[in-house]
């Protein structure tokens, strides 16, 4: 029978004995192919950007009869076809690129619009009441209410123009990123077409969409269009959309509102929805109108 002193100095060898082969086995194993103390393989090389990867050319359906057919399906929509499956489990592949997907949509919604981007676009930040983006999340009507002090820094600062834009981080930061800098400009090169200059641009943390109805009655202005990230999905988190109204005031009909929506890569492109925009405001200054009643005349 051995004994417990001899069992620890039988445990003791070994893993002395272990540790040797180890280093010895260390020293000639080629950098790549060494391991980490968790005893998970190093490599120096990087992995792809899973979410990169685009869904519509990927087809992972073995010897479908109409691969054709079946890639002009996917080309047409950004729904999640030809995935297959591995027993009653999505693949591997499908199941990480679906997580990488929300995890891209979390981030869009909970990180912030970079304080160097805001300077960089000639915008004028100011916030809702807001605290955090828990409470914008939770308590949306917060995010359509400004303190007097930032009501009398809005009015300081934009005066009492005929159009104002203002920009939202809204539920999407990394739309504002991906998209502002080609719309805005836009925008405002077709309305200056128009003999409509537009300055002192603003900038909303914490944004609801009526937060431009506050703006609208703060500066008077003939119309109000608001570029604002929209809450993402798993096809894209970075769709910005474009909220238009004549007059806007608190508490007003949303049908008083006209949209444009889906501005990203994948979807209206951002120059030519800044185009498209301008077209609007210019024909909403002419006709007194926004929204349906917009439709109407």
């Amino acid at each position: 029978m051995v004994t417990d002193t001899e069992l620890k100095t039988l445990i003791e060898k070994i893993v002395l004995e272990m540790a040797g082969e180890s280093k010895a086995s260390e020293e000639h194993t080629p950098k790549s192919e060494q391991t980490d103390s968790t005893n998970h393989a190093v490599s120096e090389e990087v992995l792809p950007d899973i979410s990169e990867v685009l869904i519509k050319k990927e087809l992972l359906v073995p010897d479908p009869s109409d691969e054709e057919g079946y890639l002009d399906m996917k080309d047409k929509t950004p729904a999640r076809l030809g995935v297959w499956r591995s027993g009653a489990r999505y693949m591997t592949s499908s199941a990480l690129r679906f997580k990488a997907d929300h995890a891209a949509a979390q981030d869009a919604v909970f990180s912030y619009v970079s304080e160097d981007f805001v300077k960089e676009n000639n915008l004028f930040p100011v916030a809702t009441v807001c605290q955090d983006k828990d409470e914008y999340v939770t308590r949306p009507d917060l995010g359509r209410q400004f303190s007097d002090e930032e009501k009398e820094k809005i009015k300081t600062h934009c005066g009492n123009p005929k159009v104002q834009i203002v920009v939202g981080d809204g539920l999407s930061s990394a739309s504002i990123e991906a998209n502002l800098e080609n719309t805005l400009p836009a925008i405002k090169q077709g309305l200056k077409l128009h003999g409509i200059d537009v300055t002192n641009d603003l900038f909303i943390k914490h944004c609801r969409v009526p937060a431009m109805d506050v703006i609208g009655e703060l500066t008077g202005a003939d119309v109000v269009c608001l570029l604002v990230g929209e809450r993402p999905g798993l096809v894209t988190a970075e769709s910005m959309s474009a909220y238009i109204a004549y007059k806007p005031t608190v508490d007003m009909p949303e049908a008083r509102r006209t949209v444009i929506s889906n501005i990203h890569e994948g979807g209206t492109p951002p120059v030519e929805a800044g185009a498209h925009i301008a077209e609007l405001i210019k024909k909403m200054i002419d006709k007194k109108a926004s929204g349906l009643d917009l439709n109407k005349i």
